[in-house]
């Protein structure tokens, strides 16, 4: 056997051997829907252990707490993750957006001071981008930042602030020049959220349960070291931290965002649903659906293979990676969909509900995978980037 090889041997024993006990409370399927104290210190100390067992931030820098070990160490521990189903790790923004943009443009200063935090989920991140009155026009950011001295005061409001009531820094994007309009006068900022000014205040969503906060900032000073980069460079940064959010460049710490149900699970489900008297598996329009479901799933796998393959890419180099998050949302949320469908009149059921299927688990799942369409890009615009910036359209 290769190294490789003994490495997934001795991973996929560990998290056998590791995986936490079942609480005795509901644990939320991804980092958007931690809502709770138990849920958020059960999976923050999931991360921790983790970490200390060395399957995380493994291909980081080791002066910063990581690894210092090639990718394909950390690939296979994020593949037997997803493949055992253990939780996930809830330092979803941190680790694959904040940490990996400080590694690649921030300062020694910054690197020192957050990355191990990062990995360690004694620092939880939160991301400041979206706006209550500015939907998905992220470059009419209006939340202000202006210069006073050695601090910048923020005044405005974020919307839809995943673990916003835990985060200990935010990566925020505000306007430090109102002179200059869209793209122009914006900076990026590390801060830090425990300032006096900057207050959260929970969501109830759609399924009973929180997650997302609205955060304010009323002349909530931080000090001038938070500006990453220069002032007015902003939205470059900004863009680069999408490429990181959307999966279109590498260099995340790893670990698992979700613990999704899946087409296998979707199949397991129609083995045990009925049409007429029989298992919806044997119906032929069930069937159908269902191989579609499975095609479009190992594609993606596949498409995900062939993005790090520079010369198959060759005619559309960034056609995969723009494309990936509109695929796989769309395809989550069509899938939960059709799970709904195989339940018929138990469709309607919900946790809580005896007689719900699964115990409502379905239900749940289909409310939040609403959360990817939206989140980081809505669909319509992540269909302009691919338009725009793959097939070449003109933005009008």
């Amino acid at each position: 056997m290769s190294a490789l090889d003994d490495f997934r041997a001795e991973v996929a024993a560990w998290f056998r051997d590791n995986r936490p006990p079942e609480p005795d409370f509901l644990l939320p399927e991804s980092f958007m829907e931690v809502g709770t104290d138990a849920q958020f210190e059960h999976l923050r100390a999931w991360q921790r252990k983790i970490y200390e067992a060395g399957y995380l931030g493994m291909a980081w820098p080791t002066q910063y707490g990581g690894g210092g070990k090639p990718q394909a160490f950390q690939d296979i521990v994020n593949a037997e993750m997803a493949r055992q189903k253990v939780p996930f790790v809830p330092n979803t923004i941190g680790l694959n957006w904040a940490g990996p943009l400080i590694l690649a443009i921030g300062t020694e200063a910054e690197k020192q001071r957050y990355i191990k935090g990062i990995l360690t989920a004694d620092d939880i991140w939160c991301q400041g981008f979206s706006e209550p009155d500015q939907g998905s026009d992220l470059a009419n950011c209006q939340t202000r930042a202006t210069r006073d001295g050695d601090e910048y005061v923020l005044n405005g409001a974020n919307i839809w602030t995943s673990l916003g009531s835990y985060a200990r820094y935010m990566i925020l994007l505000a306007r430090t020049n109102p002179l200059e309009k869209r793209y122009g006068g914006l900076s990026y900022f590390l801060c830090p959220m425990e300032t006096p000014g900057i207050e959260t205040q929970p969501i109830r969503k759609l399924t009973g349960e929180y997650g997302f906060t609205q955060t304010f900032f009323r002349d909530a000073r931080i000090p001038a070291d938070c500006l990453m980069g220069r002032e007015g460079e902003g939205w470059k940064i900004a863009m680069m931290t999408l490429t990181f959010e959307r999966g279109a460049a590498g260099g995340q710490a790893g670990g698992t965002a979700r613990v999704a149900l899946g087409v296998r699970d979707v199949v397991e489900l129609a083995r045990r649903s009925r049409r007429d008297g029989r298992p919806a598996t044997e119906d032929p329009a069930t069937r159908d659906q269902l191989v579609r479901f499975l095609i479009e799933d190992q594609g993606d796998r596949l498409c995900a293979a062939r993005a790090a393959i520079p010369a198959l890419c060759t005619e559309r180099p960034l056609a995969l990676p723009l494309s990936a998050k509109l695929r796989t949302s769309e395809h989550r949320r069509r899938l939960l969909q059709f799970a709904l469908s195989l339940q018929g009149a138990n469709a309607a059921r919900y946790v809580g509900d005896a007689r719900a299927v699964d115990g409502g688990k379905w239900q749940r799942a289909y409310f939040n995978a609403f959360s990817s369409t939206i989140g980081g890009g809505t669909s319509q615009i992540q269909a302009n980037i691919v338009g725009e910036r793959v097939l070449g359209l003109p933005k009008d």
